[in-house]
């Protein structure tokens, strides 16, 4: 006996078909239109074999194929069918094409080639720059990161250009700012969900930054570095960038301490190492109260409610503590204001699946209600995978009235990731 479709059956509710047989006849009438074929028919028991429990449900043809993806907007891949071998969408076709306008969007801000035209480069250029980037990170928790990867890529693009014709300490000052653009451009690009591009703006971050000779700037792009590892699921990778990053700590500002530290522990989650994770978080808590530099990036564990027990958190989580992570978070996120929308978005989606491992599967459906809204809003694609690893925290509860409401709620998350 098949599972009931509940990706489908969410589908069907999103497009407004209340019944089965509406659903039927909605796609027939949607399919003539398309087709311009009057004979086109989808019978209601068709659908009821396709979203109910019964005997299979079959790859649907060709055609009604591309109508249930105009009529839904997704393929049957997507809507609970297993693709039959040698399945191809039609629009995969292009994907080379597609793939290769990406690549060169990308990188065309950090690639300018050939040599530029001099000109004089004024050292207050150094300032104007560096106060946009308080801006661009406020931003960035309003927005998420689809509506500034333009703005942050094409203004490094224009440091680039100066620092070709600057000298001397200017030049040192606009290789180092330059590095910091470089960093939020790969952070951007990791948030949106394209780890490719993240690590290639995180190479370029690392480059700028060696090429400024500031070791506080080197220690920065290694985290950075450090931060795709993490997203990739590489513990050891995570922990040999941090480990580099601590080789001279003593020559570090504390702030940069304090980051190679925290994601280190991430590293240390990773591999199932709770011990170090405790151990490096409160290592670097006993240094939060001697950050005092003017750097203009880097600046999350001062302006980040809670910022080292918000990594514990997460660490916890990842470490399989439902109970520890999700008193966690209850704290951390009463601290959170409401003007750092995304990074709400985030630590909600993770309570939630730390209440769901925790079997509380109520508080989990609630706390992500909250949490996928958000992450419509913001288009964030990081937020979008937190939100998939509910859904499989949830599976317990899957065919519960719980687990179908939750399918739901994350329908747009989904579409819009």
């Amino acid at each position: 006996m098949s599972p009931r479709n509940d990706a489908l059956r969410a589908a069907r509710l999103r497009a407004g078909w209340r019944t089965m047989d509406q659903a039927a006849a909605e796609l027939t009438t949607h399919g003539q239109a398309l087709l311009g074929d009057p004979h086109f028919t989808v019978a209601p028991r068709t659908w009821r074999r396709w979203e109910g429990r019964g005997d299979g449900r079959g790859w649907p043809p060709e055609e009604t194929s591309q109508v249930l993806h105009d009529a839904l907007g997704r393929w049957p891949e997507d809507l609970g069918f297993t693709a039959p071998a040698g399945w191809i969408r039609p629009e995969r076709q292009h994907e080379d094409q597609v793939e290769r306008r990406t690549f060169i969007s990308i990188t065309a801000a950090a690639l300018v080639a050939g040599p530029v035209a001099p000109q004089h480069v004024d050292p207050a250029l150094i300032d104007y720059f560096q106060s946009q980037l308080e801006g661009h990170y406020r931003a960035d928790m309003f927005l998420g990161p689809h509506d500034l990867i333009g703005t942050v890529s094409e203004q490094y693009r224009l440091i680039d250009k100066l620092v070709r014709s600057a000298r001397g300490e200017t030049r040192r000052g606009l290789l180092r700012v330059g590095a910091a653009y470089a960093a939020l451009v790969g952070w951007l690009y990791q948030d949106a969900g394209d780890l490719g591009a993240a690590a290639f703006w995180r190479g370029v971050t690392q480059e700028i930054a060696v090429r400024s000779r500031d070791p506080h700037l080197i220690g920065y792009s290694l985290v950075n570095q450090a931060q795709v590892r993490t997203d990739l699921g590489d513990g050891p990778g995570v922990i040999d960038l941090c480990e580099a990053a601590l080789d001279d700590s003593d020559a570090l500002v504390p702030k940069v301490r304090i980051m190679a530290m925290q994601q280190q522990a991430h590293g240390a989650s990773l591999t199932g190492d709770r011990a170090a994770v405790d151990r490096l978080i409160d290592t670097a808590s006993s240094l939060i109260h001697r950050v005092d530099d003017d750097l203009p990036w880097g600046n999350a564990c001062r302006r980040t409610p809670g910022y080292l027990e918000v990594q514990r958190a997460t660490c916890y989580g990842r470490l399989g503590l439902g109970r520890e992570a999700a008193s966690l978070w209850s704290q951390v996120l009463d601290a959170v204001p409401t003007t750092a929308r995304r990074d709400r978005g985030v630590y909600l989606a993770r309570h939630a699946t730390a209440a769901a491992a925790a079997r509380q599967p109520d508080q989990a459906l609630e706390i992500g209600r909250a949490a996928a809204e958000i992450a419509v809003e913001t288009r964030s694609v990081r937020m979008a995978r937190e939100l998939a690893t509910l859904k499989r925290a949830m599976r317990p509860w899957q065919d519960a009235p719980v687990g179908r409401d939750l399918s739901e709620i994350l329908v747009p998350v989904t579409e819009g990731s």
